[in-house]
Parts: C-alpha cells; structure tokens; sequence
C-alpha cells in the first residue's frame, strides 16, 4: 500500500486533476499499478474530474465499505476477480448503473447481468511448462494436469488465492461436482510441495526445475519477460513455455459504483471512460492483461494472444466460489 495514495494526502491526488478542477470522483482500487494513474490523469485532464485514489487490498476494501456504511467517500470500487467482485455486489455495497455506453462498450459476458459492475480488463488462467520436464502438448487442458504421468511435476498457488478459487469454480460450472471431485484428487497428488505464496515465486520454481508445471494469469509471465522485475527474472520467464489451455477460464479486473457514492454521476463518467476501447487499452496495456475487445500487440504477449474463452460466465464463478473452497479443502489443497 503506498501511504501517499490516500484520501488524506492531497498534493498527489492533484496529479490527476487539472488546476480547473471543480468535481470529483473517490476510488476504492484494489489493482496495484503505477501506470493505471496515468489512465486517471487522461479521464481528469478530458473532463476536468479530479480523480482521488485509495489503494489496498480487494479483500480489505470490501471490509472498509461494509464497515463505513453510508459513512463511505468511495464513489468507484475495482476489485480483480469475478467472484470478488460478485460477492460484493451480493452483499448490497454497489448502486445499479443504467449506461448505454456500457452496454455498448463491455461484452455481455463480463459484465454483471444485475447492471452493478462491468468489466475492464480480461486476464486468462494459463498454464507453464519447463519443456525440460514436461512436454507442452501434453496439458493443452486444466483436466491434464491431474495426469498420473505429472507425479510430483505440479506446482500450485495456495488455496486462499482467489485466482485458483475461481478456477476451480470455473470447472465446476462447466464438468459439476462430480467430475471436479476426481480432478482434484489427481491434481493434489501430483503437487510438490510447498505451495506458492504468489504467481511469480512460481514462475522462477518452474523455470530452474524445481517443478515441470503450473499453473499461473499470463501476465505475470508477460511482465517478467518485459524485464519488469529485473534481467534474473527475465531469464527465468523465457525459459519457460506457456500453454493456452482450450478452452480458457478467463477472469477480469471490473469496476462498480458504492450504493452510497456522494459522486454518482462522477463515478458512472469514469467507468464508462475505463471500460471504453481507449480505457480498457491504457489499463491492460503497461500491465500485459487484455482489453476488453482484442489482444494488443505487445511482442511480450507471443504465444498467449491465441485462445479461446469457455462458456462460463462471470456470474458463476460467483455462484460456485464457496464449493470450490470446500472441495479444494477436501481435497488437501493447502
């Protein structure tokens, strides 16, 4: 969390609003990039909205809006993962958005069918291979990893990631209890042990062989392969290879406005502007996630801009988040 994003530090909030500025809009944002504040300072300098900013945690934001209540400042909530943000929106925190412009510029399927958030950007749950160790072709598919044949070959975020959660809801919607019981059970015997903290730790474990697989949101890979953590870590991305599993569960990053924005108006202008081919580009672009619409054309992106979304919805991955957690537990997923 960076102290000089909040709502008290006033001087750098101004770096998104132009001298003019008479509105405003307050964000709560749970995605933790540098380069979204220059898609903040292009909305504020086209409309003369300043721009306030809150960042933390989309677990600790939820928190903080249920605890202020009507109390809140938020206006806008972005939140990264479907069921995050769904939940949310269960527990009665967003306002309903009646947007042509919205309807317009965010497919049908990411966006939520009760009009309380739309999607920004699009990030798909790819898997890695060392192709020392396991051969790409062989885990073209999520089932595949449960393969007797990846014995001790299978690293995985922990089970309280909610990237994996919705995985795991993801193949429940689409194979049922049944089925994902068994996968499960053959994907949990196949994991070395320990289980990762974060998606890049597990980057760098397959690339010097510590495991031949796993299971990671491409852009991770894409921004280690675009130097962006150092020369080491670029290493280790181009030594692996990535795999756009067919089909491909696909979650987003999306946006709502609070049930009690003070700013409602604001804060509908500045989600339509984020979620616009102009918005959704400048925020996936520097951070190598996909717009809404398209792939974008960045060279660190090659081999991940061929896939092809499943059926399931953003909606249900809400709808089966809890069972997930149950099953992963049952099934020894730390």
């Amino acid at each position: 969390m960076k102290p000089f994003l909040f709502l008290t530090s006033l001087l750098p909030l101004a770096l998104f609003a132009p001298a003019f500025a008479a509105e405003e809009v307050r964000v709560y944002s749970g995605r933790h990039y540098n380069t979204d504040r220059q898609v903040y300072k292009k909305f504020s300098d086209q409309t003369g909205i300043k721009v306030r900013l809150v960042e933390a945690s989309g677990i600790s934001l939820v928190q903080r809006l249920k605890s202020e209540g009507k109390n809140t400042k938020a206006d806008v909530i972005i939140l990264v993962d479907a069921a995050r943000i769904n939940n949310a929106a269960n527990a009665g925190l967003f306002g309903n958005i009646q947007s042509s412009s919205l309807d317009q510029s965010v497919p049908s399927r990411y966006r939520d069918p009760k009009k309380r958030w739309f999607g920004l950007t699009r990030r798909v749950r790819a898997i890695i291979v060392n192709p020392a160790l396991v051969s790409p072709s062989s885990v073209t598919s999520y089932s595949q990893l449960a393969s007797p044949a990846l014995k001790g070959k299978v690293c995985l975020r922990k089970r309280k990631n909610v990237y994996n959660q919705s995985l795991v809801a993801d193949q429940l919607a689409l194979k049922g209890t049944a089925k994902v019981k068994t996968w499960l059970k053959g994907l949990t015997n196949n994991v070395r042990q320990p289980y990762f903290g974060g998606d890049i730790g597990l980057i760098r474990a397959v690339a010097q062989g510590q495991c031949g697989v796993g299971v990671v949101n491409h852009y991770y890979l894409a921004r280690m392969r675009a130097g962006v953590n150092g020369k080491k870590d670029q290493q280790f991305a181009n030594k692996v290879k990535i795999v756009m599993p067919k089909p491909a569960h696909v979650n987003i990053s999306a946006a709502a406005v609070s049930r009690y924005s003070k700013n409602k108006k604001n804060a509908v202008k500045l989600i339509e502007y984020l979620s616009s081919p102009q918005g959704s580009a400048g925020l996936a672009g520097p951070t190598y996630e996909f717009p809404l619409k398209g792939v974008g054309g960045s060279t660190y992106l090659k081999g991940m801009t061929k896939f092809t979304p499943d059926r399931v919805t953003i909606s249900q991955l809400s709808r089966y988040n809890k069972e997930a957690i149950r099953l992963m537990t049952e099934a020894g997923w730390k």
